[in-house]
């Protein structure tokens, strides 16, 4: 079995339930950054012991919160001595707008990953993009190369689409999947 880390930041709980639904597909732990963007020691010894790191955080103004940015720029210690080189990654985002300029911060997250010489692992599902596709279908918003996942504004963390957290599930299964065959 491989070992799996969900890191990531939430500002108003919606993308920790995104989290959950991931760790619950991939057997992973989760790591919260905390609302001044520190990880514990612990934390960051569980990233190093980690198979695959998944990478998580709302996206704000087009891009990861200021607390995930700041564990990223931290990370750099780790980057400097290839800590992470050939871990699997993956990533994910969540807005309020089904678009929200989401694809950028999966683009951050991608390119962190390749800094620190990671193997990126993408949703790797079909999108629902047919006339009778609804916003409970797996991979309704359409992403290929990470998990995006939509929240209304005014909605609280109980009223997340049931399809999102359903495709969080089947993409941290995915990651799982990935981290073990790449173990292997």
């Amino acid at each position: 079995m491989s070992k799996i880390a969900i890191v990531f930041h939430s500002g108003y709980g919606h993308t920790q339930k995104v989290a959950e639904a991931v760790a619950e597909g991939s057997g992973g732990a989760l790591l919260a950054i905390d609302a001044e963007g520190h990880l514990s020691e612990a934390d960051w010894a569980h990233l190093a012991a980690a198979d695959a790191i998944i990478f998580g955080t709302p996206t704000y103004m087009g891009g990861p919160s200021w607390q995930f940015k700041k564990f990223a720029d931290a990370s750099s210690k780790i980057w400097f001595s290839q800590g992470w080189k050939d871990k699997i990654a993956a990533g994910f985002s969540n807005s309020a707008s089904l678009n929200g300029d989401k694809f950028s911060t999966l683009q951050y997250l991608f390119t962190l990953s390749q800094q620190h010489g990671m193997v990126w692992t993408g949703l790797g599902q079909m999108p629902a993009n047919r006339k009778a596709a609804t916003r409970d279908d797996l991979n309704n918003l359409g992403a290929s190369i990470g998990l995006l996942t939509a929240t209304p504004s005014d909605a609280s963390v109980d009223e997340m689409v049931a399809g999102d957290l359903a495709t969080a599930k089947a993409f941290g299964q995915r990651v799982a999947a990935v981290a073990a065959r790449w173990a292997a």
